[in-house]
């Protein structure tokens, strides 16, 4: 199947932002009570396909970014999108997000469904077992970026995990460049993507 072909969670950006009363720009945390009011409006999610929504920004499709640290030394994994690898759109740009599209998952809550997928990206980009993830993982934020054409009809569900470095498996070594660096370090890095140089505060 084509990716284009996904099968994806949405939600209407009306829904989402109640007609722009709770839009925002950047990274706000989840103790700010517009995070609160967004997170309700997700059970309201449709399954749309992929390729339909990437150009219609009348939808947020809802898109995991996972902060992974290691829990000995609190270093963040950084990592650079090579040539051939996912979104054209942001090849050469590093990121402190691991993430991707939302499915849907049978017999699940809503809450259920972000955190599994938030887990299972994380799960195949560096190979972490999915459970010792999803017991660990934790919701801390949204993302937002209209300015950017990716972000006009993204939002990111912002979570941070803490996985043992030495465990650590990147299955797409050819597409992407891995590397842990402490918080100083990564908040000096010049090539972001949007989002990870929202997140330079908490890196």
């Amino acid at each position: 199947m084509s990716k284009w072909d996904e099968q994806i969670l949405v939600v209407e950006r009306n829904i989402i932002f109640d007609n722009e009363k709770n839009n925002f720009y950047g990274f706000i945390p989840k103790s700010d009570e517009k995070v609160s009011n967004i997170r309700k409006t997700f059970s309201n999610y449709q399954v749309k396909r992929r390729g339909d929504m990437e150009e219609d920004p009348s939808y947020k499709q809802l898109i995991s970014y996972t902060l992974v640290k290691d829990k000995k030394t609190g270093n963040v994994l950084v990592y650079t999108r090579l040539i051939g690898g996912g979104e054209a759109r942001l090849h050469g740009k590093s990121s402190v997000g691991i993430g991707g599209h939302m499915n849907n998952v049978a017999e699940k809550n809503i809450d259920e469904i972000l955190k599994i997928n938030a887990s299972r990206e994380v799960e195949e980009e560096i190979g972490i077992d999915f459970q010792e993830v999803l017991d660990n993982i934790e919701f801390i934020g949204l993302i937002n970026d209209d300015k950017e054409e990716v972000g006009k009809v993204h939002i990111g569900l912002v979570y941070i995990v803490e996985v043992d470095k030495e465990k650590i498996n990147v299955t797409e070594d050819d597409t992407l460049l891995v590397e842990w660096l402490n918080s100083d370090k990564a908040k000096n890095i010049g090539n972001y993507e949007s989002w990870s140089e929202f997140l330079k505060p908490i890196m």
